[in-house]
């Protein structure tokens, strides 16, 4: 296994830790001493980061594999939808918002899918990484939940919500051929 799939696979491992420090108050009580939200964030932030290094990496070096073309976005996808589940059960974000966001993630996979079948490769959009980058810095907010911060965590939540719409318009509309039955 090369060091991409080792980083997506050390992302996929943090996703369960992040969930326990994430709704460790919940397991804890309201009085809590323990840092849990910082450590959160910092396993968020770490994971993350490796979804940053694993696809340059493989790219520079030529280490792209069929296994990291399939683990990457599964890691992305079981990332942030853990961290936006975990959110709406702490009360930080209002499940119709998560609600859209998985659904676009759900809508994109299934329309790659359909690419793929057809020998159809669909490739990133800048919107699709301004979402991402959106997303991320969302959910890093909400995580701090940090009273002088709310009202530009508000503010980047409806920007990636936006770009989340955006970026799935952007999708279907460049990718439209696809969906074409062409039996």
């Amino acid at each position: 296994m090369n060091l991409p799939n080792k980083l997506t696979m050390f992302r996929v491992i943090l996703i369960p830790f992040f969930v326990l420090f994430m709704l460790a108050p919940a397991f804890a009580g309201t009085g809590a001493q323990i840092p849990h939200k910082w450590i959160a964030l910092a396993i968020f932030i770490v994971a993350s980061l490796t979804d940053l290094l694993d696809g340059r990496i493989a790219r520079k070096y030529n280490l792209v594999t069929n296994f990291g073309k399939f683990m990457d976005p599964l890691a992305d996808k079981l990332l942030v939808c853990s961290a936006l589940i975990c959110l709406v059960a702490l009360g930080r974000i209002l499940a119709w918002i998560v609600i859209v966001i998985i659904a676009r993630e759900f809508i994109i996979s299934g329309f790659r899918l359909i690419a793929a079948d057809n020998g159809v490769v669909i490739a990133a959009s800048y919107w699709g990484k301004f979402k991402t980058t959106f997303q991320m810095v969302m959910i890093c907010l909400m995580i701090a939940d940090i009273a002088a911060l709310r009202m530009l965590t508000e503010i980047v939540m409806w920007a990636a919500l936006l770009l989340t719409v955006i970026s799935l318009l952007d999708y279907l509309w460049k990718n439209k051929d696809v969906m074409k039955d062409t039996k």
